[in-house]
């Protein structure tokens, strides 16, 4: 083809085949917001959103949610020997016990405890 007949090719083009790349930009941003509202829909259907504890509105909430114990990290920076190594190996064995102990299949998977979200124990009044 010569570059004459490209130019009468491009001439007689309709509206919409001059300005495609625009209207592939703006399907997919349609099909973007379309796929935004079903995972919303899904996100409040599932029960997940009552889950979610850091939506605005349970600010209060999540402060009083406790745990037994505090997770100590492992120090980013430091030397590495064996007692090093051998804390890190305790630590993880400790943690992957309580992810593997829970039965998968049991009503009791998302419990509070099965969670390790549940609250401390109120501490006993002494009687007089």
């Amino acid at each position: 083809m010569t570059e004459e007949e490209l130019t009468a090719d491009a001439h007689h083009l309709v509206g919409w085949e001059k300005h495609r790349f625009l209207v592939m930009v703006g399907m997919s941003i349609i099909i973007a917001l379309m796929l935004v509202a079903v995972s919303m829909k899904l996100y409040e259907s599932s029960g997940a959103a009552q889950l979610d504890l850091s939506r605005p509105g349970y600010e209060h909430v999540t402060e009083k949610v406790a745990t037994s114990e505090v997770f100590k990290g492992f120090p980013a920076v430091g030397e590495i020997d064996k007692k090093v190594i051998e804390e890190f190996r305790t630590m993880y064995h400790k943690r992957a016990a309580q992810a593997t102990n829970v039965d998968s299949f049991s009503g009791d998977v998302m419990s509070d405890a099965a969670l390790a979200i549940d609250a401390p124990a109120a501490p006993v009044e002494p009687t007089e």
